[in-house]
């Protein structure tokens, strides 16, 4: 029979994303990424209608043979790559990987410091987000903005006067690396445990490019697997602990995850392996075109945070679009020009400004990915200016953007579909 109307429809909007995403947009979400051919063919597979609730060996369904032997090397890849003894990957993003160590942590009505909102931290870390959720009650640590970090004298004295029963570092605007050796001993020393999460920096820490917190005394990192790691939406938590290890791995399942969503486990592996590979030359380039980008930006005009620290160590560069007409009105018009970013707060910003707030948030993960290099970043700045300073029609520009990203098609630092496999059941049934 022919396609019904309503699914014709369905399948039409799916190619238009399909299109318009992967081969018309510029995108510059500092939280999303792009897998290679390989990693979406082991995506798109059978495992994605599956279920294996428990852990490897130990399930309440049957049907696991090789699922298991996938989620054990892909835990067994993570430690190797992350170079730590416990890799948890059931957490199905990096959100419900912060609520299943939060509630390990701490108890209803226990206190936690996190970073500021208005300077990075993740809504899961706050009363607003999972933290709320949990009962948990959020103190927010001092700031520097002189630094752009956290304010480590002020930090200690609080973690000591409070004695929280957590701290979490890491955010979703990180520029630089917080100062985890710091906050790790403060808080040891009142017997608080910290929390660091690097899901926007995991790959960063895969290629060497930024500190495992762990390493540095973090207790336990979350993350998710899908911003500078190049994997599929997802989470994991990792430790050298291995007592947290055990009592996170009983709070995963049932408490936060029943099913897992098996067919993100191979997808990740794979990319653990390209990241094996590929991450060093991968990272150092995203950490270049970073640099790259944000000072071509303020060469344009742009008032880019963090001018005296060089901008940014990471994949993340945040702009100050108030002399624009601030964060909402800069990303339509980018947007309506197929350049995609998100308006962000500022550390100056009220918490009720988060629908036009000063800022808008720009990452160079993904279009490294496909095989941007600086040059092409100081083009795309000229761009943005023509958009948001010059008032240009944002349809004019875009097809410069069309025309700018037919020569980035083909993901860079990863595998292709190997000829033999091409004609197998895991081809990619891509709607293009």
């Amino acid at each position: 029979m022919s396609l019904p109307p309503e699914s014709v429809k369905i399948v039409e909007l799916t190619r238009n994303h399909n299109r318009w995403r992967r081969f018309e947009c510029v995108n510059l979400i500092a939280s999303e990424n792009t897998m290679s051919p390989l990693a979406e063919a082991a995506y798109f597979t059978d495992m994605m209608h599956r279920y294996a609730e428990g852990k490897p060996g130990r399930r309440y369904y049957q049907g696991n043979i090789f699922t298991d032997e996938v989620e054990l090397l892909l835990m067994d890849l993570m430690s190797k790559l992350l170079k730590v003894k416990y890799v948890e990957p059931r957490p199905i993003s990096g959100t419900v990987a912060n609520a299943v160590v939060f509630r390990v942590l701490a108890n209803p009505g226990d206190r936690a410091l996190i970073a500021p909102v208005q300077a990075g931290a993740h809504v899961s870390h706050t009363k607003f987000g999972t933290l709320g959720a949990l009962g948990i009650e959020q103190i927010e640590l001092p700031f520097d903005l002189d630094l752009w970090n956290i304010d480590v004298d002020r930090a200690v004295k609080m973690i000591e006067e409070i004695k929280p029963k957590f701290v979490t570092l890491g955010a979703s605007v990180y520029l630089f690396p917080h100062p985890t050796k710091e906050i790790s001993s403060a808080a040891h020393s009142v017997g608080a445990r910290v929390v660091h999460d690097v899901a926007h920096v995991l790959g960063l820490i895969a290629g060497g490019k930024w500190p495992n917190p762990i390493h540095e005394g973090a207790d336990i990192a979350t993350s998710s697997t899908h911003k500078t790691f190049p994997g599929p939406q997802g989470g994991v938590i990792f430790t050298d602990d291995e007592e947290m290890y055990k009592q996170v791995s009983k709070y995963v399942f049932p408490w936060f995850v029943s099913n897992h969503h098996l067919h993100r486990l191979p997808a990740t592996a794979i990319t653990a392996v390209e990241m094996m590979y590929f991450g060093e030359a991968y990272a150092s380039q995203i950490v270049r075109n970073s640099k790259a980008f944000a000072e071509a930006l303020a060469g344009e005009g742009f008032k880019v945070l963090a001018e005296h620290l060089g901008y940014t160590k990471s994949h993340t560069i945040v702009v100050d679009v108030r002399p624009q007409g601030g964060g909402a009105r800069a990303a339509k018009l980018l947007e309506d020009a197929n350049i995609i970013v998100n308006k962000n707060l500022l550390p100056w910003d009220p918490p009720e400004a988060v629908r036009d707030p000063s800022g808008i948030r720009l990452g160079t993960q993904e279009m490294t990915r496909f095989g941007m290099k600086e040059e092409d970043f100081r083009y795309l700045a000229k761009l943005i200016r023509e958009v948001v300073v010059e008032g240009k029609d944002p349809r004019e520009v875009r097809k410069k953007v069309v025309e700018f990203r037919k020569d980035f098609l083909e993901v860079k630092y990863g595998f292709t579909v190997p000829k033999e496999l091409e004609d197998s059941p895991i081809k990619i049934p891509m709607l293009l």
